[in-house]
């Protein structure tokens, strides 16, 4: 089997389930948002202060309200994450959702080294060094590989769902890999971008305006 690297955790793979929004799991979340925004190269990457912003108490609370349900509910069990070369911190978000809604996860990065990787990688190990979290390292397996189809399969015949992004192309390929028969596939296919502008409304705003539209459209591009 050609050479797996794992950023977090290790090939001894757990499938634990946990109750959605678990209080331990949103606590977790809300410390590695401090953990990011205080990384000394955080202001670099402005995506990284987005995903650090968007972890913080007040945003899960909202999530975990909104999510409030009288039918009991637990996580899948085991995920397969493989997550999209083009954006650096999808994975992130893709094992954070994962988390949330109760499960375990095995994360494949793109095989692309991106800085942003790295760094959000490092800041989960520092939270999960905490005693308090030691426990959910059982629950996060991010690895980096290429071509290594035996990892694949392998992995697909162990978990109880996989999350396929990168459209059709990926799907296709990816589902050569096949399933346990209790295991569900969700799949991300092609998808298209579009925008329409509305230029009265953009000449009716004043210079502020303006600039906050172009530089919020700049960076949904940039960064997306």
């Amino acid at each position: 089997m050609k050479k797996i690297e794992y950023l977090v955790g290790n090939n001894k793979f757990k499938s634990i389930s946990r109750h959605p929004y678990n209080n331990l799991i949103c606590e977790f979340i809300c410390e590695l948002s401090k953990i990011l925004i205080n990384h000394p190269r955080c202001s670099e990457y402005p995506d990284i202060k987005t995903l650090a912003f968007w972890c913080r108490k007040k945003n899960i609370d909202i999530l975990k309200s909104n999510f409030n349900s009288a039918q009991l509910r637990i996580g899948l069990g085991l995920v397969f994450h493989i997550t999209p070369s083009n954006v650096p911190t999808n994975f992130a978000y893709s094992l954070l959702f994962g988390l949330l809604t109760g499960n375990s996860n095995i994360i494949k990065v793109p095989s692309k080294k991106f800085e942003q990787i790295d760094i959000i990688c490092d800041s989960i190990k520092k939270a999960i060094k905490k005693k308090k979290y030691a426990q959910l390292k059982d629950n996060i397996t991010i690895v980096r590989y290429s071509d290594c189809v035996e990892f694949t399969d392998k992995i697909s015949s162990l978990c109880d769902a996989r999350l396929i992004w990168g459209g059709d192309k990926s799907i296709k390929e990816i589902r050569k890999s096949q399933l346990n028969p209790r295991s569900r596939d969700i799949a991300f296919s092609d998808r298209f971008s579009l925008c329409v502008i509305d230029a009265k409304s953009i000449l009716k705003l004043n210079q502020y305006g303006q600039d906050r539209i172009i530089e919020k459209f700049y960076n949904d591009t940039y960064l997306v």
